[in-house]
């Protein structure tokens, strides 16, 4: 499929609680580096900056990013600041916080209530803002959320947060926080071949009018939940069918399950960034839902 004049604006729209934003958007998780999270062979600069300029000129208006996006000589957050500040005014920025990583990118404890407020400061500065638009509480068990997400709730209070979101979350803890202040977006690990219990969450989500955000929707041949050789081979025959790239069936079919389905591939391939976009323009048949569905 061709992808020169397709923008974001194809794939619909949906609000993040007063915020609209295109259902295609970016995620930089690969801005800065050769893989995620590797500080070793950093990002050409000059390339990520282009490419994020050349995605909001394709109409991406919902970037997705967090502070502990680094590698040894970059920093999504700078890379974002460096590119589109002065930001454009219906550009919605979301972050994440909850994870850290020390400077030679070790993992830290997950921050607790006292610390978000540090992890919310550090993306205010990187990214030259005097408030966030949508902050997620990353939370990696199944514990109480609530201690943490009420230190957010109080940030969202002092006006340094727009809107709360949460991320790799259980019903249960999406329940928790909502119980404490509106929850805008959900971002969960999603796609072909994800379990019933994942679908369910994503379904609640679309009945509360909750936008739901899949990562590692498309990390890489065989790596979704639950891609094995006839998930592949159902994947290339409906791309074949479209003269699409795999990558865009799995972007088209993530859109196709739910009007509140939002999509983040990351990149920092120009040409893999339009092709992304494009994805969003690609309408996929019953029949090719259900060969999806089937072979997963």
């Amino acid at each position: 499929m061709t992808s020169e004049t397709i923008t974001a604006a194809a794939a619909g729209t949906w609000q993040l609680g007063d915020l609209t934003v295109n259902r295609m958007g970016f995620g930089a998780m690969r801005l800065t580096g050769s893989a995620a999270f590797d500080l070793g062979t950093p990002s050409d600069r000059e390339r990520s900056i282009a490419v994020l300029r050349r995605a909001v000129e394709l109409g991406v208006d919902h970037i997705d990013t967090a502070a502990f996006y680094f590698s040894s000589l970059r920093s999504a957050n700078e890379l974002i600041n460096r590119a589109l500040a002065p930001y454009p005014e219906d550009l919605v920025i979301v972050t994440k916080v909850g994870p850290g990583r020390d400077p030679s990118g070790g993992w830290l404890p997950a921050a607790g209530p006292e610390q978000l407020r540090g992890q919310v400061e550090e993306n205010l500065r990187q990214l030259g803002r005097d408030h966030l638009d949508v902050v997620n509480l990353r939370v990696q068990n199944r514990n109480s959320l609530a201690e943490r997400f009420g230190a957010l709730a109080e940030l969202r209070d002092a006006g340094l947060i727009r809107h709360l979101g949460v991320s790799n979350v259980t019903p249960e803890q999406l329940a928790e926080a909502r119980a404490i202040a509106p929850v805008v977006c959900v971002q969960n690990r999603f796609g072909i071949g994800a379990q019933p219990e994942e679908r369910a969450l994503l379904r609640a989500c679309g009945e509360q009018g909750i936008a739901f955000v899949p990562f590692f929707a498309i990390a890489g041949e065989g790596r979704e939940a639950g891609m094995g050789g006839e998930d592949r081979e159902a994947v290339l025959s409906v791309a074949r069918a479209h003269g699409a790239t795999p990558a865009q069936v799995r972007l088209a079919w993530t859109l196709h399950q739910g009007v509140h389905v939002l999509a983040i591939p990351g990149t920092g391939n120009p040409d893999h960034l339009a092709e992304n976009v494009a994805a969003g323009a690609l309408r996929l048949s019953k029949d090719e839902l259900a060969l999806l569905e089937s072979a997963a």
